[in-house]
């Protein structure tokens, strides 16, 4: 909700860095019984107040120190409300956001009036008679209209003692564009045939004779380039929230009285329906939210809240969560929570919370400017004074304090984040590696914990064929063929992950499919073949029903619900289920086989019996087994430093098992969606820094809270947005490339920033001497900024 009985949300405008919010955050704590925490990224404020607090109080704070605070639009009625708070309003990503509209229009429009301006500066050849008037009219409204968000942040800047990067951008361009008036109007600049020379030359001047347009609509187009790109990135946060919103049913099959006797099925959309309705869902749809089952029994796949790989079986009394999958058969639901109660609803609830509570990074070129603009200042003062104290004119002491401001203002700077950004994030793209911003390079700074999600991260995801166990004298092939045909005619996805088995091809490696998000059960690449009784399966991509084996046909199939199937194949009575069902035709499992049943159990695996013509024959194991690059992945994790933690909804058995696979020592199991939060805050709150790899829903929330979120791009729409780099290929391995290529980037953008400012401070004693002339001046510039692209460019050659 927006407003609770305590607490209110704001969205907040006109933040340009994360001081902004400091400042905002700090007014807000002023007042007697609020407290206050502001996002920049997601731009709002979660504010706790005392009781009838008036929350217009809190906008007119805000507003008082020169920013903007409104309570959020609420939903539209045509989409379904989770009560989560969904922050649409002003969080668009596209042209329904007004700030992101002026920006790129400043940009637009900017570069096309610099350009000419850059190229009569820099190029003799294109300066015609009265060009310097060309370029008056051409940078004043870059300068003046293009640069204002950042003349109107260093105005609030101002006023609050502080300096960021907007300060040093409006001060540098500010001094150039009124220096070139004053030469233009009142020195000798203005007149006809005036030419910026090709000069070297350290020497004295009364700078009455130059201009300095170009730098101020350069680096104002610069700065707008490297903005834009930012917020575009940065509107995505409220994302996340409108995936989880689209992951619901939109409709619902409802049962109502008929004219006659009995019910009938009436489809309403989703937001009609109320606590108390029954509700049909058939195989393969979505329940639409929180009920219990009425009539029914099937499996409901959960793995999205909970993380279990194992679909649960339900029946009439059982409780089933909304946007879970019904993978078996028809069920009647009643629900009991509807709207913002639903589990649905409140894990969007904590995906918001947590996105609001994250610590913004302050942004380096923000530290070093606060430092940098009062060090210029001072030094344009100093050499003002020492001038006019030496007895010399008036107009040559404020030449040299003016070219120090002027000097002063790097267009490298606005060069350095974006370029090392654009390259670095490009060959990541290469990579499959997606980067969301530069705030997202920081978090990779001190890393030292990565938490990794079990189903669809580490594992496959998907329940897979790992093992035939034969009783004596039974082929292990012909049990496998026999149940596969039975479990063909079935659509539950234990018996899907055994029909695919028995359909793959002899002698298919498990290596066909590594990554494969969805794998299919296969002889593996060591025992393809194997004429031994103890078969071990694993995952390979033959199983979306290309058979190139044929499986025998099924007469007098019946599921026995929540037990197993039985049918007749090839003459043979055969059943395949749970050892229950085998017991009550009075077969039961030698002493050997029934100690590897029990076995694979302990080690978190599900086990299914097979029998026919009065025998039980064999078991088949089945199991989400570990993705080839798994334990890979995991060691090159520790080799980069860092700690790796498994995390799953899974049972302790299951979690131990896939973690000694793959060399994971500490194990977090068996924890619902709103622990997973708990367990990384957890971690954060021992002074670690916490890196999150995901794929569910159920991820998105501790996604959002990690210092560093990472989400397999196989996996869901909600833990993408919710994360802030997606791994492409669903490959653990390029968790660690993808940390390696942050770690490389944010030091190319250290390294950009330092040469940006280095340049510049070295021309500094040379403008308060009073000998800097246009042509240096460019040079400088033209220099530091060559030099940042060109070190930017070498992230091209990350491996």
């Amino acid at each position: 909700m927006t407003v609770s009985a305590n607490s209110v949300e704001l969205e907040i405008g006109g933040m340009t860095c994360a001081s902004c919010a400091n400042r905002i955050e700090k007014t807000l704590n002023k007042l007697d019984g609020v407290t206050a925490t502001v996002n920049y990224a997601t731009e709002k404020a979660k504010v706790e107040l005392p009781e009838g607090f008036d929350p217009t109080v809190l906008i007119a704070q805000v507003e008082d120190i020169g920013y903007t605070a409104a309570l959020p639009k609420p939903v539209t009625p045509d989409v379904p409300s989770t009560g989560a708070g969904t922050g649409e309003a002003g969080s668009g990503t596209g042209s329904d956001d007004p700030e992101l509209r002026s920006l790129r229009t400043r940009l637009l429009i900017g570069t096309i009036l610099t350009v000419p301006v850059v190229a009569m500066a820099m190029i003799p050849a294109l300066q015609f008679t009265y060009w310097q008037w060309a370029s008056l009219a051409l940078a004043a409204p870059v300068v003046v209209w293009g640069a204002w968000p950042f003349h109107r942040a260093a105005w609030l800047n101002l006023r609050h003692g502080a300096a960021t990067m907007d300060t040093l951008i409006s001060m540098g361009t500010l001094a150039a564009f009124g220096w070139s008036l004053y030469a233009l109007f009142l020195g000798t600049a203005g007149m006809p045939g005036m030419r910026h020379a090709f000069s070297f030359a350290l020497e004295p001047g009364t700078g009455a004779g130059n201009i300095y347009l170009e730098v101020g609509a350069g680096v104002t187009v610069f700065i707008l380039a490297g903005r834009y790109f930012e917020k575009r990135s940065k509107r995505r946060a409220g994302a996340a929230l409108r995936a989880l919103l689209e992951l619901g049913a939109k409709d619902v099959a409802v049962l109502r009285p008929s004219t006659g006797s009995g019910t009938e099925e009436v489809r309403i959309p989703i937001g009609q329906l109320a606590a108390g309705d029954e509700f049909v869902v058939r195989p393969g749809e979505k329940i639409a939210t929180d009920g219990v089952v009425v009539m029914g029994s099937s499996a409901v796949d959960a793995s999205m809240l909970t993380g279990e790989s194992v679909p649960v079986e339900v029946g009439p009394g059982d409780a089933v969560a909304g946007a879970t999958v019904n993978a078996g058969g028809r069920l009647v639901v009643r629900a009991t929570r509807v709207g913002s109660d639903t589990q649905l609803a409140q894990m969007a609830k904590l995906v918001e919370d947590a996105q609001t509570g994250k610590a913004e990074v302050q942004r380096l070129a923000d530290r070093i400017s606060g430092v940098f603009v009062p060090i210029v200042i001072a030094i344009a003062v100093i050499a003002l004074g020492a001038w006019l104290g030496a007895g010399l004119p008036a107009t040559a002491a404020f030449t040299a304090a003016v070219a120090v401001l002027v000097i002063a203002c790097p267009c490298a700077l606005g060069l350095a984040t974006p370029t090392a950004l654009l390259v670095g994030t490009g060959r990541g793209a290469q990579m499959g590696i997606l980067i969301k911003g530069p705030e997202v390079l920081e978090s990779t700074r001190r890393v030292d914990t990565i938490v990794l999600d079990k189903t669809g991260t580490v594992t496959s995801g998907r329940m897979t064929l790992v093992d035939v166990i034969a009783e004596e004298g039974t082929d292990p092939a012909e049990l496998l063929r026999l149940a596969g045909a039975l479990e063909h005619a079935s659509e539950h996805p234990i018996a899907q992950a055994i029909a695919r088995a028995a359909l793959a091809p002899s002698g298919s490696s498990s290596e066909d499919t590594a990554g494969d998000p969805a794998p299919s059960g296969s002889l593996s690449e060591d025992t393809a073949g194997d004429p031994a009784p103890s078969g071990s399966l694993s995952e390979d991509a033959a199983g979306d029903r290309d058979e190139t084996r044929s499986l025998p046909p099924v007469e007098s199939f019946q599921n026995i619900e929540g037990r197993g199937v039985q049918g007749v194949v090839e003459g043979h009575a055969v059943l395949v289920g749970r050892e229950a069902l085998l017991a009550d035709w009075a077969l039961h499992l030698s002493p050997e086989v029934a100690a590897a049943k029990a076995e694979a159990e302990a080690g978190g695996k599900t086990v299914v019996a097979v029998g026919w013509d009065g025998s039980v024959r064999g078991l088949l194991v089945i199991a989400d087994t570990v993705k080839p690059s798994s334990a890979e992945a995991v060691a090159e994790l520790k080799r980069l430093g860092l700690t790796p933690i498994l995390l799953t909804g899974d049972t302790e058995a299951v979690a131990r098992r896939i973690a000694a696979e793959v060399g994971i020592d500490e194990v977090f199991a068996e924890v619902l969606p709103q622990d997973k939060v708990d367990v990384v805050a957890r971690l954060q709150a021992d002074g670690r820094v916490v890196a999150m790899v995901g794929d569910g829903v159920n991820d998105a929330p501790a996604l959002a809270t990690a210092d560093l979120g990472m989400a397999m791009g196989t996996g869901t729409d909600v833990a993408i947005e919710a994360s802030d780099i997606t791994l492409v290929r669903g490959d653990l391995r390029t968790a660690a490339d993808a940390i390696r290529l942050s770690r490389r980037t944010l030091g190319t953008i250290k390294a950009n920033l330092f040469w940006a400012f280095a340049y510049n401070v070295a021309a500094i004693p040379i403008a308060a001497l009073g000998l800097l002339n246009p042509m240096l001046a460019g040079a400088a510039m033209a220099f530091s900024s060559v030099f940042v692209v060109g070190n930017s460019l070498r992230l091209r050659r990350f491996r």
